[in-house]
């Protein structure tokens, strides 16, 4: 019996997002990864089509669906080849900063915009001094009357040089403990005092546009803070759990593919006059690449269940966090293995998938980070 069941619903909106990737996606991957960025008339397509926070609720134009639609949207969009069209990344973890601690005049102004793929966002923690270490920020925010003031620059920010909107953690420099020094806003493009840096050349994830964000005297309304002053930690706790869940399945469905390619591989190439596929020795490590997938789909599997039913997983997250990146770039190395020679040719699909797993042991917070966290509850 499957862990997740989907419904009529599910399935359909799974077959039309196939045939959007197919048509929209998949024939423009390879221009995509030469000019380093997904052109934002693609993104409105996406929304438009109804695939972008479809958890939002219908009040601001989504489908107030469960998280077994955001399953669906990874496991499509890693069919792709690519990872510039950062869809989870906009409606799992961005978007939910915005509906879940935004006033009403907040979630109507910005979320109708998200959910149509009109608005792209982003999530601005990252420093120059500062990664996953989140309560080491030095970005600041000082609040005035109506006014908050932002300085300081963030960097390695996934859609920063799309995005129209971005979800900011900043510290107040008044406030000493530097757990309740944080807040969040969102800052619009184009505000006065917001710009952007440079494109950030890759050693992977070439089609998405990372960037630097600077902020001198970036003024904005205090209404545009998410939540009540100083409780940004708290509430990035609170999202981070969904945050590294989403990696999770980014990176089971990634180790899937590639599963999938490699036998496929194996199968249609001959060495020593027969199929690879008939090699004792490649079957085993198939086999035993097969069994690691398997128990990591089932792992995540369970853990979206929990999460669905609003159980708290943040330990267990943490640990799929590390564990399934961690197979995602055992996967590659397996599988570069296997295919020898190709394996330096840049046309096979699996030397740019060994390229884009790797960051993902360090995004999201490094994966030595996520044992500290898993240790700490464990009691240790």
């Amino acid at each position: 019996m499957d862990i997740l069941t989907y419904t009529p619903e599910h399935e359909d909106f799974r077959q039309r997002l196939r045939i959007f990737c197919e048509t929209h996606v998949i024939p423009h991957v390879d221009r995509w990864e030469t000019e380093g960025i997904v052109p934002k008339s693609v993104w409105r397509q996406m929304g438009g089509s109804g695939f972008l926070c479809p958890a939002v609720d219908p009040k601001y134009g989504g489908i107030g669906g469960d998280f077994r639609y955001s399953v669906i949207v990874a496991e499509e969009i890693s069919r792709t080849v690519q990872t510039g069209l950062a869809a989870a990344l906009h409606s799992d973890v961005v978007v939910p900063y915005i509906e879940s601690y935004g006033s009403e005049a907040v979630k109507e102004k910005y979320l109708p915009g998200c959910v149509s793929g009109e608005c792209i966002t982003a999530v601005a923690m990252t420093e120059p001094d500062a990664g996953s270490d989140l309560a080491g920020m030095r970005t600041t925010a000082v609040e005035e009357g109506d006014t908050v003031t932002i300085n300081g620059a963030k960097t390695f920010i996934s859609n920063g040089i799309n995005c129209d909107l971005v979800v900011l953690a900043a510290r107040n420099p008044d406030v000493e403990n530097k757990y309740e020094a944080l807040s969040l806003y969102v800052i619009e493009d184009g505000t006065p005092g917001f710009t952007r840096g440079r494109k950030l050349e890759k050693m992977g994830w070439h089609s998405q546009d990372t960037a630097e964000l600077f902020f001198s005297n970036c003024r904005i309304p205090v209404g545009n803070r998410l939540g009540e002053k100083g409780m940004g930690f708290l509430m990035l706790m609170e999202k981070l759990q969904q945050e590294r869940l989403t990696c999770a399945v980014g990176a089971v469905c990634g180790a899937e593919r590639m599963l999938e390619w490699t036998m496929d591989f194996c199968r249609s190439h001959n060495r020593n006059g027969r199929p690879l596929s008939k090699s004792q020795t490649v079957q085993f490590e198939l086999v035993e690449m097969a069994a690691d997938v398997k128990i990591g789909r089932t792992f995540v599997d369970k853990l979206v269940a929990d999460h669905i039913e609003k159980k708290n997983i943040v330990v267990e997250t943490s640990m799929a966090k590390f564990w399934t990146t961690d197979l995602a770039n055992r996967t590659a190395d397996r599988a570069l293995s296997i295919l020898g020679d190709l394996a330096a040719m840049e046309s096979c699909p699996l030397v740019r998938a060994w390229r884009d797993v790797r960051v993902m042991s360090i995004f999201a917070g490094t994966n030595e980070i996520m044992k500290g966290i898993a240790a700490k509850f464990m009691g240790l």
